[in-house]
């Protein structure tokens, strides 16, 4: 695992956040075929999921796919996060399996 504090060698756009008091950030372009290798990289626990994989995300309370993650770069730390990072702030510690969904 990449540590935290190591930024990675993509591109990276400035965006803003809704849902707290640091409202910017830098989020990755990764390429599609790059994803599988990023998440392997950056996903701290034991069970690496594969990218067509279905998660819950806490915050925002929706299932996502894993494929669709985004890795963001704040306060100098490079962050695995939900696709509904900017809207609820959602991280990799807070992807729960979707089963968790009340659907």
């Amino acid at each position: 695992m990449l540590p935290m504090t190591e930024p990675l060698s993509f591109p990276r756009v400035v965006r803003l956040r809704d849902d707290c008091d640091r409202p910017v950030s830098e989020e990755y372009i990764i390429p599609p075929d790059a994803k599988a290798g990023v998440l392997e990289l950056l996903y701290p626990f034991v069970d690496l999921p594969g990218l067509d994989e279905e998660f819950f995300d806490l915050h925002e309370e929706r299932k996502f796919r894993v494929a669709d993650f985004k890795v963001v770069r704040e306060n100098g730390l490079t962050l695995l996060v939900s696709p509904y990072y900017y809207s609820s702030g959602g991280t990799v510690i807070d992807w729960a399996p979707p089963e968790w969904a009340d659907d």
